[in-house]
């Protein structure tokens, strides 16, 4: 089912998407200048970090990056050529294989958070608008108001 747009939602869509880009393209910039990591080393890098034993099946990394398995193979693979990943097979899955943090993997998401997060907080303090911090400030909150009512719902009723 497609859904018509009206003029003043296509507007703010617009400005999303515009402000969007231009805060990665900054960010990306000021990312590669501390750290020599791109946005998706990063975020390969931090979703690493944060898994059990640090290490992910390619399938599921990919999905919570969104992107397609050649992209992801090809991002892993320079991110091995650098040392800030490994690939192993899966222990359970002679099939598949699992992207695994390193140390130096993990020292150069540590050396990297504190200049994206100040260059964050730098651009979406300068770089954006009124109307494209009203427009972020919108969508943030529905997205906010969403999560609450499904973790709500998820401890009202929890999984047997």
């Amino acid at each position: 089912m497609t859904e018509s747009l009206d003029s003043a939602r296509l507007a703010a869509w617009r400005a999303y998407i515009e402000a969007s880009q231009r805060l990665y393209t900054r960010l990306e910039d000021d990312l590669r200048a501390d750290s020599a990591l791109t946005f998706a080393d990063y975020h390969v890098l931090v979703l690493l970090s944060e898994a059990p034993g640090q290490r992910l099946r390619m399938g599921e990394l990919a999905s919570r990056l969104v992107f397609s398995p050649s992209r992801l193979t090809y991002q892993i693979t320079t991110m091995q050529r650098r040392g800030l990943v490994a690939r192993e097979s899966c222990p359970d899955d002679r099939r598949g294989s699992e992207a695994v943090l390193t140390a130096a993997g993990l020292l150069a998401l540590r050396e990297a958070a504190p200049h994206h997060l100040r260059s964050v907080r730098a651009h979406l303090m300068d770089d954006l608008d009124d109307a494209e911090v009203a427009c972020l400030t919108r969508i943030f909150e529905r997205l906010g108001r969403r999560l609450r009512a499904d973790r709500d719902a998820s401890t009202a009723h929890p999984h047997n």
